[in-house]
């Protein structure tokens, strides 16, 4: 086998496996250089040797238009690449795209598959579109927050707000960001109550009902302590339900409702939160036992 270095040296540069960079410094003599070329002659070294390595740097970005809007998040494998103003101009053209596809992140995939190797032949890195997601209101506006802003309408977090109004588009604009920078901070899962996913609240209630027993107390009291706690619960997950991260005093659903009372009736009829890499384990690499593993 090659020099380990030279093999782990020439995989990081092509992106090709441990065998094939081995075989390739041996048939060229261990010359790095040679090497590359002779990988790039047989096709090894490639847009497709990029696709397996894991993205989760990237950027989440959002396109409003009119009374509709959507948001998306696209991986590259390095926060070198998402600073990089190709990658930005890319999926800013991504999101706009989107916005004719929905939810249907498969079918935006495959639509957009050979412009993403493309990408991936330009940039030199595995670039995946992970999600998109739109929001659309019949009369009223959509609001938008990014945090940690890489370009216009691009960063790490990204928060769109659909309110069913006929309050101005001004002062929805100026309330909304509140409720946008509220939703980045706060991270809620569900808008109401009634949304909330059913099987996570009966998984929830299990969890808090054993905990309860576990007290020793009466059934008639773990009732009550089961309810003062699933309370709780909707205080963490329900956007209506939350303590508003500016002002301690009062539920997103009161500040709504102060709202309204002043202006017009006022609704949240949905919201997305996209957070970069959310839930994408970074895989680690061990290459020594990876290279042990080969040999034995």
């Amino acid at each position: 086998m090659a020099d380990l270095s030279l093999i782990k040296k020439l995989r990081e540069t092509t992106g090709c496996g441990i065998s094939d960079c081995n075989k390739a410094l041996a048939e060229n003599g261990d010359d790095f250089e040679k090497s590359v070329d002779w990988l790039r002659k047989k096709g090894l070294s490639s847009a497709s040797k990029k696709t397996g390595r894991v993205t989760s740097e990237g950027a989440v970005a959002v396109f409003i238009d009119g009374n509709k809007a959507s948001i998306i998040e696209v991986n590259s494998e390095t926060d070198f690449v998402a600073r990089n103003q190709k990658f930005q101009d890319f999926v800013s053209a991504l999101a706009k795209e989107s916005l004719a596809f929905g939810d249907d992140i498969a079918k935006f995939q495959a639509a957009k598959d050979e412009e993403v190797k493309g990408q991936i032949g330009v940039i030199g890195e595995n670039i995946n579109i992970r999600r998109i997601a739109s929001l659309a209101v019949s009369s009223g506006s959509i609001v938008s927050y990014i945090h940690n802003v890489i370009a216009p309408n691009m960063g790490k977090i990204a928060v769109l707000v659909a309110f069913e109004s006929a309050v101005s588009k001004e002062k929805l604009a100026e309330f909304g960001k509140q409720i946008a920078m509220h939703i980045a901070a706060a991270k809620p899962e569900s808008l109401s109550i009634a949304s909330v996913d059913p099987t996570r609240l009966s998984r929830e209630t299990e969890v808090l009902k054993d905990q309860a027993r576990a007290s020793g107390k009466p059934e008639s009291i773990i009732d009550k302590m089961i309810e003062g706690r699933i309370r709780k619960y909707y205080e963490e997950v329900v956007l209506l339900e939350q303590i508003f991260v500016m002002d301690d005093k009062v539920k997103i659903k009161d500040l709504l409702a102060n709202f309204s009372k002043e202006n017009s009736e006022t609704k949240i009829s949905a919201f997305k939160l996209f957070i970069l890499g959310e839930g994408i384990e970074k895989k680690e690499n061990d290459f020594a036992a990876e290279v042990a593993s080969m040999t034995r």
